[in-house]
């Protein structure tokens, strides 16, 4: 027995099947056409914006978007996470699996052009890395994997694997500084990159499966590095930022 949908405007969208970009009719026609208040109209209008089915610009109106369960997952993530944090490791283990579940397809359809972008990711990041102060290369590890699996012609994986990575901003995972994990992980990354280009498909996977193992063992937070690792570098000490830009 199906859901029943306790919505005028989303049983209007659904009915309409419209096509990403369509212009709707106003909220006053809309909500004529519904025989529904305006204010009720309001109210659906947001939760269907909110779940990316629309969008509502000023001087724009309103128009239907592209399909994206992102929008969606993202907030039942946030959801979960405000009620119970060790949630993240059933969403990353989901993660994992769909990241190796796809990788062959994922990798045999990347274009030239999207293994220079990967190539470029590495090594921006060890440049932040290997930096003073050294910059966590958050935004080009997200980048990276999603880039990997950008040409996947499955929505519903693209959709979770964008909100896994707004489910691990929000759990401070993007704030972790220990710089001998995060030298661990960018060598799986090149690792993972350079397996791509030269078309070793198998290796590719290999390393992305140790990267896993190493997620695993990611230390706790910590806003200076001591690591005598660095001493080579005349650098005994350094802060770590993890920029917004990073």
């Amino acid at each position: 027995m199906g859901a029943e949908i306790e919505s005028e405007f989303m049983t209007y969208l659904m009915g309409q099947a419209h096509v990403p970009g369509t212009q709707l009719p106003t909220i006053q026609d809309l909500a004529h056409e519904l025989g529904i208040s305006i204010s009720k109209l309001r109210e659906q209008l947001e939760v269907a914006r909110a779940l990316g089915f629309v969008e509502v610009r000023p001087r724009h109106g309103i128009q239907t978007r592209d399909f994206s369960i992102a929008p969606g997952l993202i907030a039942s993530m946030q959801y979960a996470l405000a009620v119970d944090p060790e949630y993240f490791e059933q969403i990353e283990d989901m993660r994992e699996h769909l990241e190796a579940c796809y990788w062959s397809d994922a990798v045999q359809q990347l274009q030239p052009s999207d293994i220079q972008y990967l190539r470029e990711l590495v090594s921006r990041a060890w440049r932040k890395l290997r930096g003073n102060p050294i910059q966590i290369p958050h935004s080009e590890h997200r980048e990276l994997h999603l880039t990997i699996f950008s040409r996947i012609q499955n929505p519903f994986v693209l959709g979770f694997l964008e909100a896994y990575w707004e489910a691990y901003e929000s759990v401070g995972l993007a704030l972790y500084t220990d710089y001998r994990y995060l030298e661990q992980v960018w060598m799986a990354h090149e690792a993972m990159v350079e397996a791509i280009a030269s078309k070793e498909e198998s290796n590719g996977y290999k390393a992305l499966v140790d990267h896993f193992s190493i997620l695993q063992t990611r230390p706790s937070a910590a806003p200076i590095i001591e690591d005598p690792g660095l001493q080579h570098a005349g650098l005994e000490q350094h802060n770590i930022t993890g920029s917004s830009g990073a």
